[in-house]
């Protein structure tokens, strides 16, 4: 079941519902393609159609950010919660290992972190096959996707930021030969050791974003968004307009 959160569609789903819906399409036949939106995606989608119908057309949309969960409840149609993508990337790939393998392909990040990223990955999941990596500092998309394709990968991370990733995804995500791309942002400077995720107590809470904040305060520009979209919401529920 889809909701409408600001004019994204998103999927109504728990963490685990997620992952068994994404390994469902690594298993399937095709591309298919996820994305993770929080409320700075749902901003840039404002001035950006060509992103909106991109995040509206995944095959899997799944609310990252507490914002979009906090917006739901304001707008009354509640998500069932917050599906961070990193959550998301970890739990498919342990079903993916359970459920015998896929081949993995990390794509973005600085020089060197994709690298790291694979390294770890590679001793925390040994039962699935990390076939490929580069950084995302490329000049030729094309030739980045001939890369991919020739690793032969089932899951395909992208991790170039938005609205870049989910425009490489579906511009070029096809002729990866990869079942499933997921855009994920700064996920494999997490997965690398790069930067630390917040305390699980802070993720509970819904406060990674303040954690965060706390580790790089220049980040409070954009930190500042988050109330100024809730309070858009809370407007458009009082007109009628949400």
């Amino acid at each position: 079941m889809k909701q409408v959160i600001e004019g994204v569609a998103f999927d109504d789903l728990t963490l685990d519902e997620a992952v068994r819906a994404g390994e469902a399409l690594v298993r399937s036949d095709g591309f298919h393609y996820a994305v993770t939106p929080n409320p700075e995606f749902i901003l840039l989608s404002r001035k950006d159609g060509e992103f909106l119908r991109l995040l509206n057309g995944a095959d899997l949309t799944l609310p990252d950010g507490i914002g979009v969960v906090y917006a739901a409840k304001i707008l009354g149609r509640p998500l069932k919660g917050r599906v961070p993508g990193i959550d998301f990337a970890s739990g498919l790939m342990a079903a993916l290992e359970r459920s015998g393998g896929a081949r993995v392909y990390l794509l973005g990040a600085k020089p060197g972190v994709a690298e790291d990223a694979m390294a770890a990955l590679s001793a925390r999941y040994p039962g699935l096959t990390f076939c490929g990596c580069r950084d995302g500092y490329f000049q030729d998309a094309a030739a980045a996707a001939e890369e991919v394709r020739a690793a032969a990968p089932d899951l395909l991370f992208v991790c170039l930021g938005a609205p870049k990733q989910e425009k490489w995804m579906a511009a070029y995500g096809p002729s990866t030969g990869a079942r499933l791309a997921i855009g994920l942002g700064g996920a494999l400077d997490v997965f690398a050791g790069r930067v630390e995720r917040a305390p699980e107590r802070w993720q509970k809470l819904g406060l990674e974003w303040l954690y965060r904040l706390k580790q790089e305060p220049g980040r409070i520009g954009r930190m500042a968004r988050l109330p100024l979209f809730l309070v858009g919401a809370a407007g458009r529920r009082l007109t009628g307009k949400g």
